[in-house]
C-alpha cells in the first residue's frame, strides 16, 4: 500500500468540501420546497367586502402545460392529461396551452413526441414555444446566433404542427433579459408567466406535491389580493387566471382530474367568484385571454411562482 501525497491529501479535501457545498445547497432547496408547499393562506390576506365581491368579476383558470411532450411508450404522462382534458368529470372538453421542447431528444423530436404535439393541435388546444434546442436550455446564455436559429427552428416547427406560426412564449426557468425579450418580440412572440403554479417540475428529482390542496390555495389567495387591488384585467367578460403544470410529470397526470377540482375548491374558499364555465373550452377565447396577460415591455414588474422569485427578483429586466 501506498501512502497518500500532501497534494492528493489536499485534493481529496477539496473535493470533500465542494460536495459538502453541493449537498447543502440540495437540502436549502429541498427546504425551501417543502416550506413553500406547507403554506396556506398568507397572513396578509384580507376578504373582499360583500359590496367587492358584486363588482369583481369571475375569475376563469387558464390551463397551461411545460416541457412537453413527453416521449415515453409507458403511461405516457401527455397522452394521460389529453384524455383527461377530453374528459372528466369538472368541464368536460377543457383547452389549454402547451409550451413544448419541439426538439427536446427525450419529447418533440421523438416520432412519439411530433405525434402528440399534431394531437394537441388537432384537439384545439394552443401551442406555444417553450424550446428548440435539445435540452432544456436556458435562452438568456444562448449566443445572438444560437438564439435565433432556435427561435426561427421553434417557430417553423410549431407552425408545421397547427398551420400557424405561434404567438406565445414561456422562456425556459421563466428566465428572460432585454436582449431574448426583443428578440422574441421581433418574432411576434408574447411572453406568459404564470400566477398558480403546481410546483411539479423536476428540480432536482422533486417532482410531486404533498401538499398540492394547500399549495393552490396559498397561490391563489395572493391572486385574490391582486384582483382587490384591480390588477389583473377582465377579458371577455371574465378574469383570467395563468395556472402551470408539466406535462412530462407523471404524477401531475395521475392527479389531473383531482387538481381541477382543487382550483374549484379553493377558489369556494377564498370566496372567489368563478365563471360558469371555470376553464377554457373555445381556444380564440384562450388565445385572447392569455395574450391579454402577456408582458408587454421588459420593464414591466414580473412576479415568479414559487422558488424562482428568489432566483429572478421580481425587478424591470436590464
Amino acid at each position: 500500500m501506498h501512502s497518500s501525497s500532501p497534494n492528493r491529501i489536499s485534493t481529496l479535501h477539496s473535493l470533500q468540501r465542494r460536495h459538502s457545498r453541493s449537498l447543502l445547497g440540495l437540502l436549502a432547496l429541498s427546504a425551501a420546497l417543502l416550506l413553500t408547499a406547507c403554506n396556506t393562506i398568507p397572513a396578509s390576506y384580507t376578504p373582499l367586502s360583500e359590496q367587492q365581491q358584486r363588482v369583481t368579476a369571475p375569475i376563469r383558470f387558464i390551463l397551461s402545460f411545460d416541457d412537453g411532450p413527453s416521449a415515453s411508450e409507458y403511461a405516457n404522462p401527455t397522452e394521460s392529461i389529453l384524455r383527461d382534458l377530453d374528459n372528466n368529470p369538472v368541464q368536460p372538453g377543457i383547452k389549454a396551452v402547451f409550451f413544448v421542447q419541439t426538439r427536446a431528444t427525450n419529447g418533440g423530436r421523438t416520432p412519439l413526441g411530433q405525434q402528440l404535439m399534431q394531437q394537441e393541435a388537432s384537439h384545439g388546444h394552443l401551442l406555444g414555444l417553450h424550446n428548440a434546442s435539445p435540452g432544456h436550455s436556458d435562452q438568456v446564455h444562448m449566443a445572438p446566433a444560437q438564439l435565433e436559429q432556435m427561435l426561427q427552428d421553434g417557430i417553423a416547427d410549431v407552425t408545421r404542427f397547427t398551420g400557424h406560426a405561434p404567438v406565445l412564449l414561456r422562456p425556459p426557468f421563466w428566465h428572460y433579459d432585454a436582449r431574448t425579450f426583443e428578440a422574441y418580440q421581433r418574432h411576434g412572440l408574447h411572453i406568459i408567466l404564470t400566477d398558480l403554479s403546481a410546483n411539479d417540475g423536476k428540480i432536482y428529482g422533486v417532482n410531486f406535491s404533498l401538499r398540492r390542496r394547500s399549495n393552490m390555495l396559498r397561490m391563489l389567495a395572493e391572486v385574490r389580493q391582486q384582483i382587490s387591488r384591480h390588477e389583473l384585467p377582465a377579458i371577455d367578460g371574465s378574469i383570467p387566471v395563468i395556472v402551470t403544470f408539466h406535462d412530462t410529470n407523471r404524477y401531475t397526470a395521475r392527479h389531473m382530474q383531482e387538481y381541477l377540482q382543487i382550483l374549484l375548491d379553493s377558489a369556494s374558499e377564498l370566496q372567489l367568484k368563478v365563471a360558469t364555465l371555470p376553464f377554457y373550452n373555445d381556444k380564440a377565447e384562450l388565445q385572447r385571454a392569455l395574450l391579454a396577460r402577456a408582458i408587454r415591455s421588459e420593464q414591466q414588474l414580473a412576479h415568479f411562482p414559487g422558488i424562482w422569485n428568489m432566483l429572478w427578483p421580481s425587478t424591470p429586466k436590464q
